[in-house]
């Protein structure tokens, strides 16, 4: 699951520190799927160490989930340059890398538009989308996803917190975490 360090797939091999692996439990039976790291995920190596992995730190906490009993990864294994949307050929770039993270999961829980359009295969509407489970058939693979708000909505919208709380409590149950 770890992606090589010197891995050059897509252009933003060139701006990187550092890839960032998934972080967690390896085996969980909940994957949680952000966008891609940020500047602080770019330095420390690890996923969602920043103002919106303080956002999930807490909305894990308050849903009574420990982080470490689930597996964190993204989209996209290297930042994007000044944190842009991941594009679609970075985003194929790295699907290998997730689609091996997929097999054995209960449930995944990709965290925002990108993370769930990347599984979705299509646009999506958070509003209309966040908390609903569904069956996604990916590569042969079928899974279970159930999209939900990305933490750095919590910063200014309390809907989306209220949502991604009440999501990562669904998940816990789902997942067969409680």
């Amino acid at each position: 699951m770890s992606t090589d360090p010197r891995c050059r797939r897509c252009r933003l091999c060139e701006g990187r520190t550092q890839v960032v692996n998934p972080q967690g439990d390896q085996s969980s039976p909940l994957l949680l799927i952000g966008e891609g790291p940020g500047e602080k995920e770019d330095q420390s190596g690890r996923p969602f160490v920043g103002r919106a992995g303080k956002w999930l730190d807490k909305c894990l906490e308050q849903a009574d989930l420990r982080r470490d009993s689930v597996l964190i990864t993204n989209t996209v294994r290297c930042r994007p340059p000044q944190n842009r949307r991941p594009e679609p050929d970075e985003i194929s770039a790295c699907r290998p890398y997730l689609m091996e993270e997929l097999p054995g999961r209960r449930l995944v829980v990709p965290l925002g538009a990108t993370a769930t359009e990347n599984l979705l295969g299509r646009p999506v509407r958070m509003g209309e989308e966040a908390n609903r489970v569904r069956e996604v058939v990916l590569d042969g693979i079928v899974i279970t996803v159930m999209p939900t708000y990305h933490p750095s909505a919590c910063i200014y919208n309390k809907v989306a917190r209220v949502k991604l709380v009440e999501g990562l409590a669904i998940a816990k149950e789902l997942s067969g975490l409680a």
